[in-house]
């Protein structure tokens, strides 16, 4: 006759509530370490076994969960960042107070260390009267800029560790950025298209690797409100 060695009280609990048990990783690792140590080291327990690999996949599963609760947490914070940049770039009353926004309130609020309007011109050394947010090119300087002058389409949106070429776009600042976004303008029929870089000092702020819809979006507003402004 086996002995009862546990309390009734505490077996009775158990009895009506096995899911505590079931639920506790700890108390199931110590159930199941006691039950290999009573088999002896000649015997598999096969569901030992298979216990560690479920205690495994569940691991990795709520791994996978908190990076994807991180990643639409992060998605979430720039889509809110995208829309306040906006709209405060919708609220200037003149051309001035959009450029002076733009490297101010916008830049601030996008959380980038340097932006910088890029517009193209025949002949650059007309437009020096240009406020110093914006910076007057040659034809096909936007083109070379974003593809580093390889042979390829440039894209709407480049994001990049930053090569220090052309850092004369960032002025004074250029020596502290680290990565960057290029956003291709298309400034409507007949006129040549315009770029607008943002820099950072965070080498991680703007990679490859990360998705460009956001900052796409951003760039389709903002060739529509240059474009009311050039008239």
């Amino acid at each position: 006759m086996n002995k009862q060695i546990m309390a009734d009280d505490l077996r009775e609990k158990i009895i009506a509530n096995p899911n505590v048990l079931l639920e506790d990783a700890d108390v199931m690792r110590a159930l199941v370490g006691a039950n290999d140590d009573a088999l002896g080291s000649n015997i598999v327990d096969l569901r030992g076994v298979a216990m560690e690999r479920l205690e495994a996949r569940f691991d990795r599963l709520e791994d996978t969960h908190r990076n994807v609760i991180a990643a639409a947490y992060d998605n979430l914070a720039g889509t809110n960042q995208v829309h306040r940049a906006i709209l405060r770039m919708m609220d200037a009353q003149s051309f001035d107070q959009f450029l002076i926004d733009l490297t101010g309130d916008v830049a601030d609020i996008l959380r980038v260390d340097a932006i910088r309007l890029v517009l193209e011109s025949a002949d650059p050394q007309a437009s020096d009267d240009l406020r110093p947010t914006v910076a007057v090119m040659p034809e096909d300087f936007i083109e070379g800029y974003i593809t580093l002058g390889r042979n390829m389409p440039a894209r709407q949106v480049t994001l990049r560790k930053f090569h220090k070429v052309g850092g004369s776009l960032y002025g004074e600042r250029a020596g502290y950025i680290q990565s960057e976004a290029c956003l291709k303008l298309d400034l409507g029929r007949d006129r040549l298209p315009g770029l607008l870089v943002m820099g950072s000092g965070d080498p991680q702020q703007f990679t490859p690797q990360q998705g460009t819809d956001l900052l796409g979006f951003f760039a389709g507003v903002f060739e529509r409100c240059l474009q009311r402004w050039l008239g």
